[in-house]
């Protein structure tokens, strides 16, 4: 209910919102008892900001941190910022070039070893 409160939605808007029953979710309110794990996924599909651990439990928060807020937009940052995020991206990837590079010469040079000289070739 405090979800739902917070949604600003009715408790009849929540129940067609997660697919339940007319009245489902008033009944669990009112009778104190305990929702299905079907109905706890369709919530958490549903609405995914939610957090498990609070839903289930009541502790810790009731909304997991936005992933907007920790991811940052490429595009929103300085210029500055852009250079050094490309100078870094070019280095790792330069860095990755040269480990395969390294992995190839090996495997050449193995199976180089492996060729065993023809006697009757010179």
């Amino acid at each position: 209910m405090q979800f739902i409160k917070y949604a600003g939605l009715s408790a009849r808007q929540f129940d067609i919102s997660i697919g339940a029953s007319n009245g489902y979710t008033l009944r669990m309110q009112k009778n104190n008892a305990s929702i299905g794990s079907d109905v706890i996924e369709t919530i958490v599909k549903t609405y995914p900001q939610l957090n498990l651990v609070w839903l289930i439990t009541g502790e810790g928060e009731m909304l997991k941190q936005a992933e907007e807020e920790l991811i940052l937009d490429f595009d929103d940052l300085p210029p500055s910022k852009k250079n050094e995020i490309e100078q870094l991206i070019e280095q790792k990837i330069k860095e990755r070039q040269q480990e395969e590079l390294q992995r190839l010469l090996k495997e050449v040079t193995e199976e180089i070893g492996k060729i065993k000289p023809n006697k009757n070739t010179d």
